[in-house]
């Protein structure tokens, strides 16, 4: 570990009396990272981070598991450099799906094989870029948040612009449409299946929208030419990338609170693109 990185670890003492060591972000990023990815409690997380120091001969100390609950809720996490050019635009998929929350109810289904009425759940909501595989947009809701009312803070996590938006029928509406219009320009190509008793509105044999123009092609050709004629068939990437996300980082959520779950979240985004950078191949010209 190098001299800045100790310099930025370091834990700075609180000047009021009794305070305790105060640790830098990266600090509580580093051992939460390494909680989430060995899907670990935050004291087992402790022990193998004062491990992990040992082995490397570093004379740092690490947070406790409560100052890492404490710190976890809000923690602004440090900026990661994007792989994905600011000038070229972002081909948007997004989709949605439940993680559990391990609480009392499970606890007293395992312990006493008791049947609990209703399981706590939490969304989450993923906004992958097509070109890079790169998660771009992310967002941790209650179960009772719909996908249409979570996307607005998706596309506020987008700096650069919008080329391309798929969506499957959940997002089909107007307020999702007026939305799109509103962020994203009508230069953006929005693919979202209308479902199949839709109708095309009273203007469309004159100024036909993209709703309408998505419903002839549908009757027309057919609903899978269709998928195929628009690219809709990418969107399974996001559905992957859903499978990816359950299978390393996990079904469940480890945090007990929202806040908390919210980082834990973030950082899970993080770990994902980091090992689609990883298997990423880079291509140079050598003549």
């Amino acid at each position: 570990m190098s001299d800045e990185a100790l310099s930025q670890w370091s834990a700075q003492r609180r000047t009021s009396r009794g305070g305790q060591p105060k640790y830098s972000d990266l600090a509580i990023t580093m051992c939460l990272t390494v909680r989430v990815v060995y899907e670990l409690p935050l004291r087992q997380t402790q022990v193998l981070m004062r491990s992990i120091a040992a082995l490397m001969g570093v004379e740092i100390t690490v947070p406790d598991f409560s100052t890492l609950s404490r710190r976890s809720k809000g923690l602004a996490l440090p900026p990661v450099r994007r792989r994905t050019a600011c000038w070229r635009s972002v081909h948007l998929v997004v989709d949605s799906t439940g993680l559990k929350v391990f609480g009392e109810g499970e606890w007293l289904e395992n312990k006493h094989k008791i049947k609990v009425k209703r399981k706590r759940w939490r969304k989450l909501h993923l906004g992958l870029d097509l070109v890079s595989g790169e998660i771009v947009c992310s967002d941790l809701t209650t179960d009772d948040v719909g996908d249409p009312t979570a996307l607005s803070d998706l596309l506020g996590q987008i700096d650069g612009p919008v080329g391309k938006f798929i969506a499957d029928g959940a997002y089909d509406g107007a307020a999702t449409r007026d939305l799109l219009t509103t962020r994203l320009g009508e230069i953006a190509e929005v693919i979202i299946p209308p479902p199949k008793i839709a109708v095309a509105s009273s203007q469309s044999a004159l100024n036909p929208t993209v709703r309408d123009r998505h419903i002839a092609e549908i009757e027309t050709k057919g609903r899978m030419a269709w998928q195929k004629s628009t690219g809709y068939n990418q969107r399974s990437r996001v559905e992957t990338q859903m499978g990816r996300w359950k299978t390393v980082i996990g079904p469940k959520l480890k945090a007990r609170n929202l806040d908390n779950q919210k980082t834990e979240a973030k950082i899970g985004v993080r770990v994902l693109n980091r090992m689609t950078e990883l298997g990423h191949p880079e291509f140079s010209r050598v003549a």
